[in-house]
């Protein structure tokens, strides 16, 4: 499994194919956009199982959202509570992704989910708060 963290298109076409070439299952991106579009291809199209960053990325802000719950309510929760509801989000996260890319035909397909879910969540919120 990799995990691209440190910066923007830190991995490239040939980057990936080496990962390919050494047996690596699985490519999680844990920063804003690691891979070159050159990558993302590459490692797709190999068959591997691809996250981008907007999904497993997305923890950091899941935990600033937290963070901001527990001062607005005067609350102090201990690591593990704070561990236990980021588990239950990620999940979250990637259980929509994953049904998404389901629905469109595209099973496994985390960057189709991703993009999908993310689409439908802003198109119900604006159609609940009356935007649409």
């Amino acid at each position: 499994i990799a995990m691209p963290c440190a910066s923007q298109n830190e991995m490239d076409e040939a980057d990936a194919g080496e990962l390919i070439k050494n047996g690596c299952m699985a490519v999680f991106e844990g920063a804003n956009m690691p891979l070159t579009p050159e990558a993302i291809d590459t490692v797709v199209g190999s068959g591997l199982l691809y996250s981008p960053g907007k999904a497993s990325n997305a923890g950091g802000v899941a935990t600033s959202g937290l963070e901001m719950t527990q001062n607005s309510m005067r609350l102090s929760w201990t690591f593990q509570e704070v561990d236990d509801k980021l588990h239950g989000i990620m999940q979250n996260i990637f259980r929509a992704c994953y049904e998404a890319s389901d629905a469109c035909g595209k099973p496994g397909n985390l960057m189709v989910g991703a993009n999908v879910a993310g689409f439908l969540k802003v198109a119900d919120a604006m159609l609940a708060q009356g935007i649409v």
